[in-house]
């Protein structure tokens, strides 16, 4: 019976904070995550100030963020919040892939940006994905994205990367890049899954990053990709 409240390969639930103005929308949320054994909400808030402070005193593992709220927006608590909990995933929340804020909230460290009318199941993958190290977007807004950066590499840009990564680094940023997870890019370059968490944690380090699409935004900005 010890081990009734974790996951059922016996770890400790993933503790998750979920932040939305939409009490309706921010209650059911809750409601639905707590059926799902190996996740635990440790906390709700209803703007970004409060979230902010929430985060601090309960330290979550996954934070799922409403982009657009009062006193401070998701993007802003976004910042603030890697800034003084830098191990917290952070999650945000959308109603439209037309969110101008997605570039910018990538930029401030967020590792997923999920639409409000996911599944359940979809927010609960979603939460176990980032919460393992990984990022995650929505497919149609994953499109955009790749398009953003698209335009921010054709300007005059002339200098490189301060930092060059190694062949096997860009062959890892490459897979990445096409929205492979690390099993998947094991598999791709016959190497252990464990070698791509290191590959993909020195990509990060070398280029001061903080999430896997920083690194691809970086990669894409700086011409070391060669995406269609």
């Amino acid at each position: 019976m010890t081990e009734a409240s974790g996951s059922a390969a016996g770890t400790e639930p993933v503790r998750v904070l979920v932040v939305d103005d939409q009490e309706l929308f921010r209650r059911g949320l809750i409601m639905l995550l707590g059926g799902d054994t190996d996740i635990e909400v440790v906390g709700e808030a209803a703007d970004g100030i409060t979230a902010t402070e929430l985060a601090i005193t309960t330290a979550p593992d996954v934070i799922l963020l409403d982009v657009r709220m009062p006193r401070r927006t998701g993007v802003e608590a976004c910042r603030a919040i890697k800034e003084a909990v830098p191990a917290t995933k952070i999650i945000m929340l959308t109603v439209s892939d037309e969110e101008a804020d997605l570039y910018e909230s990538v930029k401030n460290g967020a590792a997923g940006y999920l639409l409000k009318d996911s599944s359940i199941e979809e927010v609960a993958q979603a939460i176990r994905v980032v919460n393992e190290g990984q990022s995650l977007i929505s497919p149609s807004m994953a499109v955009k994205l790749i398009d953003e950066f698209k335009q921010m590499s054709k300007p005059e840009r002339e200098q490189g990367p301060a930092l060059r990564l190694t062949e096997r680094e860009l062959e890892v940023l490459r897979l990445v890049a096409k929205g492979l997870n690390n099993r998947e890019v094991a598999k791709e370059l016959f190497i252990s899954e464990n070698t791509v968490k290191n590959h993909v944690r020195n990509i990060l380090e070398k280029l001061q990053l903080h999430s896997r699409m920083e690194a691809v935004m970086y990669a894409m900005r700086e011409k070391l990709l060669d995406l269609p």
